[in-house]
């Protein structure tokens, strides 16, 4: 009976050790990618990659960037609360060419490997 027992307090220790507390981040684009389709240079070029914080504490963006200079990132300021919206505004610089870029998302996010969020731009500047 004791070896009953202490397995099924294992069996619980371990179930909830899979559940997940904390914030977490779901963003509404597909695949975390937005699709700027055909457009042309004139185009202002901000998209917005919306989010809502589904987990049960405070979600902080760390840092949101890109490797290449003709992206520019901008950030929550402030923590996002459970069941709040936010987002990260990306402005791309139209060079005429395919758009295949991605950004990089640092979180406290529970939901994601070390809290990282690849997002993703793509299109086409005619």
């Amino acid at each position: 009976m004791k070896n009953v027992i202490k397995f099924i307090v294992i069996v619980l220790f371990s179930v909830a050790g899979y559940s997940q507390n904390g914030p977490k981040i779901e963003f509404s684009a597909q695949d975390n990618t937005i699709d700027y389709g055909k457009v042309s240079k004139s185009d202002n070029a901000v998209r917005s990659f919306e989010f809502t914080n589904t987990g049960d504490a405070p979600l902080t963006i760390i840092s949101a960037q890109s490797t290449l200079s003709s992206i520019v990132v901008t950030k929550p300021a402030g923590a996002i609360q459970p069941g709040k919206k936010g987002k990260i505004d990306v402005k791309y610089n139209m060079a005429a060419g395919p758009i295949r870029k991605t950004i990089t998302v640092e979180t406290n996010a529970v939901n994601y490997p070390d809290g990282r969020v690849a997002l993703k731009i793509k299109g086409e500047v005619q």
